[in-house]
């Protein structure tokens, strides 16, 4: 492809125009969906680690504070993730069976239950957050000093949830152009607001950590607003017909037994994570700041690597609907290649520059040396975290959550939480045994779920 080529194919995948993914080729398919798919979760990977280095400004405190709030919340945000998947795979399904208005009216119920959970978890974020910040081991003065945060994070939870959940919709249509723009609206208002908020500006006052909190809610409430002005203004593949916006029971049930898995495999995944967290919180906020650090500048190259995975498992599910089950297994596996290529490149660069790359977010000698500890360690499983990834996307794609969501049970919690409380408690390893049992335990996840895909069972789920 030459230099040309290249840029009118990625202003036509960023320009967003709907294409047919079930007949055109393999390689452009990824191409046109993984691009503004990449873009989007380049976005959220930016907004993640501009938010940490405001935020880190204001100390150690607060940055524990913002670790142990968003351990809780990726439990709740399971829920969405399982939803979207759900969504995404329903309705990558009915648009590859050519059933625009059915894969609409889906989109619909997967909205109309997700916004139900969403504020009952407001009600409750709200009224319990201080004892959720002592459950999770965070200290007096991190409480004190950080229940406001949580409080807003989880008062407007239906923002982020609905946020999820629309552009899993979009995803799952091929309109991955409009999940792009919808995340660099929300993140873009993100970024703008943070250092105001939490420094003050004019006659705005200095929030703090609190301000971090509502800058969130904000650019993301302003992100759905732009996903609903989408589905009603009727110009896309997937859009809101009135006669269409009522309960229907069946697919509600459909939705919530294809979710089930969906949420087992991120809970398991949450869970696992909120226990490593507990671990690392007994080594104090120093260690935990610097676990919180290095974990976002992970999630900074694994977001766009999500790009690539979802891109996959639209492919899939198009695929399938259109009866084209060994064309969905070819683009999974090339999306695989690339993913790992990918991250085998930031793996290089992070491990070269971790003190680096922590230094610019906090300068405290403790947190800096536990933050390049666990980028080391853990960017050495990268490569295989790519097939991992997207093998499991692809399973989800299909609608086949359920196999997922064992392998996770396995692994996170039969292996990984035994093997990090062995390291870090009986070996006396600390933060670096759960760094460790991180990188192998996810070595292994990618090893199982790409040889269960081999097996090409998932061929034969139906949605």
């Amino acid at each position: 492809m030459t230099i040309k080529n290249f840029i009118h194919h990625f202003r036509q995948a960023v320009k967003g125009l709907e294409e047919d993914f079930t007949n055109i080729s393999i390689k452009k398919a990824i191409f046109y969906l993984s691009i503004p798919m990449i873009l989007e979760m380049v976005m959220e990977s930016l907004f993640a680690v501009v938010d940490i280095f405001f935020v880190g400004k204001l100390g150690v405190h607060a940055v524990a504070t913002v670790g142990l709030t968003e351990s809780v919340l990726t439990i709740i945000y399971s829920i969405a993730i399982g939803l979207s998947m759900a969504a995404t795979a329903i309705v990558a399904r009915r648009i590859g069976e050519k059933k625009p208005k059915e894969a609409s009216a889906a989109a619909f119920q997967a909205i109309l239950v997700c916004s139900l959970f969403a504020v009952a978890v407001a009600v409750l974020g709200v009224i319990y957050a201080k004892p959720m910040l002592a459950l999770m081991g965070g200290e007096p003065d991190v409480i004190e000093q950080g229940y406001r945060y949580t409080q807003v994070i989880f008062g407007g939870n239906v923002c982020v949830m609905l946020l999820f959940l629309i552009n899993g919709i979009f995803r799952g249509a091929g309109n991955a152009a409009v999940a792009m723009r919808t995340l660099w609206i929300a993140n873009g208002f993100n970024i703008v607001l943070d250092p105001i908020l939490i420094f003050g500006f004019g006659p705005i006052p200095a929030m703090g950590l609190e301000g971090a909190a509502w800058a969130t809610t904000t650019g993301r409430g302003i992100g759905v607003i732009y996903q609903f002005y989408i589905l009603f203004n009727g110009k896309s593949i997937i859009k809101f017909y009135w006669d269409s916006l009522k309960m229907n029971w069946k697919t509600v049930l459909t939705i919530i037994k294809v979710a089930s898995g969906g949420m087992g495999q991120f809970l398991i995944e949450s869970a696992s994570w909120i226990f490593l967290m507990r671990i690392i919180s007994e080594s104090g906020s120093v260690a935990l700041a610097g676990y919180t650090i290095a974990v976002r500048l992970i999630i900074f190259a694994l977001l766009p690597a999500f790009g690539l995975s979802n891109a996959a498992a639209t492919l899939v599910g198009q695929n399938l609907g259109a009866l084209q089950p060994g064309r969905a297994e070819k683009s999974a596996w090339l999306a695989a290649h690339l993913t790992a290529i990918f991250l085998g490149f930031c793996a290089i660069i992070f491990i070269a520059g971790a003190g680096f790359f922590i230094g610019i977010f906090n300068q405290e000698e403790g947190v800096i040396a536990v933050g390049t500890m666990g980028l080391t360690i853990i960017c050495l499983g990268y490569v295989f975290f790519g097939y991992g990834m997207v093998m499991s996307q692809s399973l989800n794609g299909a609608g086949d959550t359920k196999t997922p969501t064992i392998i996770n049970l396995a692994i996170l919690w039969g292996f990984q939480i035994p093997f990090a409380y062995l390291l870090a408690k009986t070996f006396g390893l600390g933060a670096t045994g759960v760094f460790i049992a991180i990188a192998v335990s996810h070595s292994l996840h990618a090893v199982v779920s790409t040889l269960v895909f081999k097996r090409g069972k998932w061929k034969l789920v139906q949605v």
